[in-house]
């Protein structure tokens, strides 16, 4: 069943790129089309474009505000929103990139910017960014993100947000325990063990052991040894004996300080089971500041970014980012990049990410207000736009990269937690996955 898979979605990436050369051989005309053989064209910055957004119901309301204020600075400009749920996003785009009608603008996540890139429907963005205001302004690390999620070196997304890693922790419980805050790897685990009296249904931690287990793992073992690229040449550093050695010890965990339901719990439950009970630790993102603030209050947790090595040293793996691309089918890019330069400037931006709960792009919208009241946004703001931090770019490029860390893998961890696989064996066989994607990609895109 696996291998259909991987071999299905190689089948769909062919199929669209047999597509995409067809429509380059036969695209001659003007027809509005917006197909990827298209290559469309500068326009007269003035007009009707159609901008896709890849999170519709969730957003719309947030980009109709800043359409309307594009729309009042830009009155010879007309954006037609067209909201796409976000489960269907990538289905829509390959759709069209096979039978024509693309935006002039999208929004395009890293999960599916290369399989959308490779198949010659974005524009490249470089000199676009360095000509434009936004240069200069843009978080470097969401950028570095961006170009390796688009399969290399090329912007294909201008970054307008991202999420991050956030370990929660019980204020009340660790003053209690006259403990300092989790901001080190050491202080974290000797903060899961005192934390932990079983006879008191108390536990230091809750590790993520159900569906989207694999990135919170990999975050944390990277974090620890501090091996910052996950390739070495051509081949996966996850299963480095260092990697293995900080996935031994972090597996540890659980059951002597974690529950044992942890083993199936995905981040809901797992949210879930950190609000209503008296554990000390929680490793996940922003997204679920608003629940521990209804749950808890704002006095009895703190949010803080994943600890650090001792030093200070702060390894991170990348999180998603949301970005926009420009199509190259377009016919009025010039109007497209005004729309993309708009969204991404201090307010806008700044005002998107209020609204998403999430870090904005815009260095200087990191600074606004808003963030440094919500101390967890403002500390992975601080995180993220950190000139001391180096973000291992997991490959999101790779077709293969979602079976192999969900499909392939999730059902791993789970015997790992459960002592039926070693951290070695997990490692080496997640490795050698990898490294078959990884060649694949190379011989067809190298």
């Amino acid at each position: 069943m696996k291998i259909s898979i991987r071999r299905s979605r190689r089948a769909a990436t062919a199929v669209a790129l047999g597509s995409v050369l067809a429509l380059t051989a036969s695209a001659c005309g003007d027809d509005g089309s917006g197909s990827a053989g298209d290559k469309g064209g500068e326009g007269s910055g003035k007009g009707e474009i159609t901008f896709w957004d890849n999170n519709g119901g969730v957003r719309t309301d947030i980009w109709k505000q800043i359409i309307a204020d594009f729309e009042k600075k830009y009155p010879d400009i007309k954006v037609n929103y067209v909201g796409i749920p976000a489960a269907s996003a990538q289905s829509k785009y390959d759709t069209a990139i096979q039978g024509g009608g693309l935006p002039d603008v999208g929004g395009v996540g890293t999960a599916m910017l290369a399989e959308v890139a490779v198949q010659g429907a974005l524009e490249p963005l470089d000199s676009r960014v360095e000509k434009s205001p936004l240069n200069g302004r843009l978080s470097k690390n969401l950028l570095d993100s961006s170009r390796a999620a688009g399969g290399g070196d090329t912007l294909y997304q201008v970054p307008t947000s991202a999420n991050n890693g956030t370990l929660w922790y019980r204020t009340d419980l660790f003053e209690k325990a006259g403990l300092d805050a989790p901001t080190t790897w050491s202080k974290f685990y000797s903060a899961a063990d005192k934390l932990t009296a079983k006879g008191k249904n108390a536990f230091g931690f809750t590790i993520r052991g159900g569906e989207g287990a694999i990135a919170p793992a990999l975050d944390a073992v990277y974090g620890q040894t501090g091996i910052t690229s996950f390739w070495n040449g051509d081949k996966t550093t996850v299963n480095d004996p260092k990697n293995v050695a900080a996935l031994e010890k972090y597996v540890a965990l659980y059951k002597k300080d974690t529950p044992s339901a942890d083993v199936n719990n995905d981040f809901t439950k797992m949210v879930a089971q950190w609000d209503s009970g008296t554990i000390g630790m929680l490793s996940h993102n922003l997204g679920s500041y608003q629940d521990h603030l209804k749950a808890l209050g704002a006095d009895k947790f703190r949010g803080i970014p994943n600890p650090t090595q001792d030093d200070g040293t702060r390894v991170q793996v990348s999180n998603p980012v949301d970005g926009l691309s420009l199509f190259k089918s377009s016919k009025n890019k010039a109007a497209a990049w005004k729309f993309i330069e708009f969204a991404l400037s201090a307010e806008e931006n700044s005002k998107f990410n209020e609204s998403a709960g999430q870090v904005p792009a815009n260095t200087d919208a990191a600074k606004d207000g808003w963030i440094q009241q919500a101390e967890p946004t403002k500390l992975a703001a601080e995180a993220l736009n950190g000139t001391g931090t180096k973000i291992v770019q997991l490959p999101y490029y790779l077709p293969d990269w979602n079976t192999i860390s969900k499909a392939d893998n999730e059902p791993n961890f789970q015997k790992l937690l459960l002592g039926k696989m070693t951290a070695k064996q997990f490692l080496d066989t997640l490795a050698d996955q990898l490294n078959a994607a990884q060649a694949d990609w190379k011989k067809n895109h190298g």
